[in-house]
């Protein structure tokens, strides 16, 4: 699971750097937040095996993530 929350957030970096560098960051906006809301849903499980209370923010913050991501499209 680590690997995985460390691929989604250097995805996610990579996306909103090419996006500011190229300029066109509506076209790459989507793929950037869905990537994020992955990686927060990644997150969410990792924090709900340990038992912590922050997994239930990570979920909610994915859904809203992933919302407004497919909104977007």
């Amino acid at each position: 699971m680590k690997i995985l929350r460390i691929i989604l957030t250097i995805m996610a970096i990579a996306l909103s750097g090419y996006g500011l560098i190229t300029g066109n960051i509506g076209t790459i906006m989507p793929y950037m937040l869905l990537s994020m809301g992955l990686m927060f849903i990644v997150m969410g499980i990792t924090e709900f095996r340990k038992r912590k209370a922050n997994a239930f923010n990570y979920f909610l913050g994915s859904a809203f993530v992933l919302f407004v991501a497919i909104y977007i499209l």
